[in-house]
């Protein structure tokens, strides 16, 4: 796939997001609904764009923000008052400057730091030493962390597949590794779906058949949804049900009924296709 970063949206987040806690749905679901649309053209930016690249990206925000559940540091930030090395040298600056952003901005020193990048790069953006809490929010939480990544320059490790030094600058240790390692074999299972799916695509054959998964089965299943002949749970499963949905569908279009989502049927479809980020 030579644009894989496209591809890269709030679908693929929903796919590597694990499930929460009722208390914390609707926040992840707020994380990933503006982070998504703003992703495929950051990781150009920041040529973030092989899949190493991003799947090592993907892993490491998905940890810092609790699987896409927050934008600020849990911790009161008390544990950082007082730290100097962090530029905290006024009172309650601990608190004021605990982690914020996808990638845990901390201290009034970094928060300065990105400031001052941020608006070498757009004037208008704010002042995050003034209103550090604005760095919870988007699009900053997610650039502060294209930020840190490309300031640390993050991908020529990750270009060596390395987890664990990739961690390390993150971390400033290996806290959460094996979270982090659960994070990027989901994130690889993704990424390789969707560079199969596209294979497929450019070769002309069938596209989507019975005992497929992947990505595209779940667009395929919300397009036949949106038809209204699917009425089964999104499980990105080609299975029998997704089958019959795809029969009905060509028989009610004058297609061949053969369960075979190839260029044709995917024609018909494509009206009820989810849009796609660009």
């Amino acid at each position: 796939m030579t644009d894989l970063a496209s591809h890269i949206n709030h679908t693929v987040l929903v796919a590597i997001a694990p499930k929460v806690a009722v208390k914390k749905i609707a926040r992840q679901q707020d994380i990933i609904t503006k982070c998504g649309p703003l992703l495929p053209a950051l990781l150009k930016e920041f040529q973030v764009t092989t899949a190493l690249r991003i799947v090592h990206f993907l892993a490491q925000i998905a940890h810092e923000s609790d699987g896409f559940c927050t934008t600020v540091e849990y911790a009161s930030g008390a544990a950082y008052e007082g730290r100097t090395d962090l530029g905290n040298t006024q009172k309650g600056d601990g608190p004021r400057y605990r982690g914020h952003g996808l990638i845990q901005t901390t201290g009034r020193y970094n928060h300065g730091q990105f400031t001052s990048w941020s608006r070498a790069r757009d004037p208008k953006s704010p002042d995050f030493v003034q209103y550090p809490e604005k760095l919870a929010d988007f699009p900053w939480a997610l650039l502060s962390a294209f930020y840190y990544w490309s300031s640390k320059n993050l991908n020529a490790l990750a270009d060596y597949d390395n987890l664990v030094a990739v961690t390390k600058v993150v971390n400033g240790g290996t806290n959460g590794l094996a979270d982090r390692a659960a994070y990027l074999a989901k994130a690889k299972d993704i990424v390789a779906e969707l560079q199969a799916d596209n294979l497929s695509s450019n070769l002309g054959d069938v596209v989507l058949r019975r005992g497929m998964r992947g990505l595209a089965v779940a667009d395929l299943q919300r397009a036949l949804r949106g038809a209204g002949f699917y009425h089964l749970s999104i499980d990105s499963i080609f299975g029998p049900g997704t089958e019959q949905a795809v029969k009905a569908f060509q028989r009610d279009h004058r297609l061949v009924a053969d369960g075979l989502v190839g260029a044709k049927t995917f024609a018909q479809l494509k009206r009820f296709m989810p849009e796609v980020a660009a």
